[in-house]
């Protein structure tokens, strides 16, 4: 397939999908609230659980906003976690455990009180447009964690929760995290305009990974960051200010099984 032709399917498919008809995809969960703090802490919520089915998902992240009774922010800035952990009692997803799970909004709950927001955080690591999101995210990732080990030892779902790029990982749901927050269109949100959408790097998954090989956007085998940056570089050829607004299509044409070459 040449250049044009597959530029010509590429956007087919992200017209196709930019919609905000998305109801078995977690960011249906972000895009039940308006105001900034909600979306923020919505959107990280929603990315940190999406592996596994989208039933699990859907399920789990069901269960914790029914928790949060659908006031992320308030729920996050009054959270004690020495008071309470057990509202999570019985409440697992996967790797994640009921105080994993509390432990999350306990270093969540800390971000807020001294940062004000998830963005002021993250921004302390990306300081400089020289410097791209793996640094920025490694960052993130072991100072997130270094909270968690305030509250006890670091479980393999903690561990799980904010993978290191540094250590090979695809970090696809930090990156998912930060495609909705980063860009903005019928499905991102765009309230992190200090990072250029260029910067952004695919979230991959094994059905970004496959509908990529297809495409031959990759060579390679494994699924990790060097994928996800081969991924990108190859997309930005098509959209070099916004290499990653082709995600949600692809994943969904892989989740679902679509014929990529049907148009």
């Amino acid at each position: 397939m040449n250049f044009a032709s597959l530029k010509r399917k590429l956007d087919y498919h992200y017209h196709n999908y930019n919609t905000k008809d998305f109801p078995t995809d977690p960011l249906q969960f972000p895009h039940r609230f308006n105001e900034y703090e909600d979306i923020e802490i919505a959107a990280l919520i929603a990315s940190t659980f999406a592996f596994g089915s989208v039933k699990q998902i859907n399920n789990s992240l069901d269960k914790i906003f029914l928790k949060m009774e659908n006031m992320p922010f308030d729920f996050v800035k009054n959270f004690d976690y020495k008071k309470d952990w057990k509202i999570f009692s019985g409440l697992k997803h996967r790797f994640f455990s009921s105080k994993d799970i509390a432990v999350l909004f306990f270093a969540l709950n800390k971000i807020y009180k001294y940062d004000d927001s998830l963005k002021n955080f993250f921004m302390q690591y990306y300081f400089d447009e020289e410097i791209n999101l793996k640094e920025t995210i490694a960052f993130f990732s072991d100072n997130i964690k270094a909270m968690f080990a305030q509250v006890g030892s670091m479980t393999h779902g903690l561990k799980f929760m904010f993978p290191n790029p540094k250590t090979g990982s695809a970090c696809k749901r930090m990156n998912l995290f930060l495609r909705w927050m980063v860009r903005k269109d019928k499905l991102d949100f765009g309230l992190w305009r200090e990072i250029p959408t260029s910067k952004l790097i695919i979230p991959v998954d094994t059905h970004v990974a496959r509908i990529s090989k297809q495409l031959n956007l990759t060579k390679l085998k494994i699924v990790n960051w060097k994928m996800a940056e081969e991924i990108t570089n190859r997309l930005s050829k098509f959209n070099s200010n916004d290499p990653v607004k082709y995600d949600f299509a692809i994943c969904h044409i892989g989740m679902q099984k679509i014929d990529i070459n049907q148009k």
